[in-house]
């Protein structure tokens, strides 16, 4: 299993305090963890076959925050399935560092998921008859080193609401809850589809502090897709889809911090 990098002190439920600067190297200096080339997606129905992805080429570095930005059928969910493991390219070659994702089997991608990658969704996906401490609970069973359960939950300033049920929680709290099962197995990268789409302006900004203090303390990878363009103002790097190709690339020099990003 791979370890990610320096790990800082939890922050103690302040989210009050901005991220801490990464330890990671910039983004255009540090290795490269995901390499794709070509990489094309194809369903078929019956017997129409709908393309959802056409030959990118992406190089994502380690510790970077990338949005992946672009309307509805741009291709970004497909990408970031890919990139996950989640589902398998139909043509070209993508690698998460010596790993050939194109070329592994269903029990390659099994072990790849659950050492090296933590999901975040637009819905919680949290089981209603456990507690927040019971849901992050349930990873640290299929990891080898998981981080402390109280410890993650103190990462998304959840530590005072350990003990509550998903129905006794906000929808920003259940995301945090999300959140803090995706991170408590140390993952070398956190994958979010669309994580504040649910939450209100004022949450999805909370939501987002606690992705970005994640990627800042852990130097954790961070690959966000998303539609809403304000979002990528605290990305390093924003790829713009369209029709299931790469558009453009764009690189802030000035990253925003999530309390000065506006919608």
């Amino acid at each position: 299993m791979i370890k990610p990098g320096t790990v800082a002190a939890p922050q103690h439920d302040d989210m009050s305090r901005p991220p801490a600067p990464a330890d990671a190297p910039p983004a255009d200096t540090a290795p490269v963890v995901f390499r794709a080339r070509g990489l094309s997606k194809t369903y078929h129905a019956g017997d129409v076959a709908v393309p959802a992805l056409r030959a990118v080429d992406l190089d994502i570095r380690r510790g970077e925050f990338l949005v992946l930005l672009g309307p509805s059928g741009s291709g970004k969910s497909t990408l970031l399935n890919i990139l996950g493991g989640l589902e398998v390219a139909s043509a070209g070659t993508l690698f998460y560092e010596d790993h050939d994702l194109t070329a592994a089997d269903d029990e390659a991608l099994t072990r790849y998921r659950r050492e090296h990658v933590g999901f975040v969704f637009q819905f919680y996906n949290l089981i209603p008859s456990l507690t927040a401490w019971e849901n992050v609970a349930l990873v640290t069973d299929i990891v080898t080193d998981p981080m402390p359960i109280d410890e993650a939950l103190s990462r998304v300033a959840l530590g005072p609401r350990r003990d509550h049920f998903p129905s006794q929680l906000s929808g920003g709290e259940q995301q945090r809850v999300a959140i803090a099962r995706a991170i408590v197995k140390r993952p070398q990268v956190l994958l979010c589809d669309e994580p504040t789409g649910a939450l209100d302006y004022a949450t999805g900004k909370l939501v987002l502090e606690t992705i970005a203090r994640i990627n800042a303390e852990l130097g954790t990878t961070a690959v966000v897709i998303t539609h809403n363009a304000a979002i990528a103002g605290m990305a390093d790097r924003v790829v713009h889809l369209g029709d299931g190709r790469i558009q453009r690339i764009d690189v802030n020099a000035h990253k925003l911090a999530p309390s000065e990003l506006s919608w």
